[in-house]
């Protein structure tokens, strides 16, 4: 059975609830037209969003069956079977890069657009152990009191706990991958 993404386990799991998407919709607080936009692929639902949705269908976020369904579970990730993530109130979006979100590291790639907003707090404060390598762009990573500015092909390791502000510069967007264990997830 090839992988369902997750459009169609939101849709199949609200009809076998027997919901319409009126009613999803009115329990997550978005509108129907809104839910149908997730459920087609045509938008990409926030974490704290998809967090409601798995709430109301009883299917919890950690749960990989829901979030990527598939009997034979590769550990390769297609480009266009990535899980995509939207950070609430920004242009931040996080593809899940790994296939299983019940393993103890969360492996993303990160599309922040220029001086879009800081991460720090999405990310910590938690002590986790954090990798971030840059593919396009540059990022300003404060740790405690020192300022790091790391460009395409850098990369930094750190405590999560020391997280201080986790920005895009203004001048173009930013792509970078960012592993944490444990995960956040």
């Amino acid at each position: 059975m090839p992988v369902t993404r997750l459009s169609q386990r939101i849709k199949q799991r609200r009809k076998e609830l027997h919901l319409s998407q009126r009613e999803l919709a009115e329990r997550v607080r978005v509108t129907p037209g809104f839910l149908s936009q997730i459920e087609n692929d045509l938008a990409i639902p926030s974490i704290e969003l998809l967090q409601a949705i798995s709430e109301v269908l009883g299917e919890p976020l950690t749960d990989s069956d829901f979030l990527v369904a598939s009997e034979d579970r590769s550990p390769v990730v297609r480009r266009d079977r990535r899980l995509k993530l939207l950070l609430p109130g920004s242009d931040v979006i996080f593809e899940l890069l790994t296939s299983d979100l019940k393993q103890p590291m969360d492996v993303f790639m990160v599309t922040m657009t220029a001086g879009q907003g800081d991460l720090a707090a999405a990310l910590s404060p938690r002590s986790a152990e954090v990798c971030i390598y840059v593919i396009d762009g540059q990022l300003e990573i404060k740790l405690g009191e020192n300022v790091y500015q790391i460009g395409q092909g850098d990369s930094i390791y750190f405590d999560g706990i020391f997280l201080r502000r986790l920005v895009a510069r203004p001048e173009q967007p930013a792509r970078f991958t960012i592993a944490m264990t444990p995960s956040i997830l």
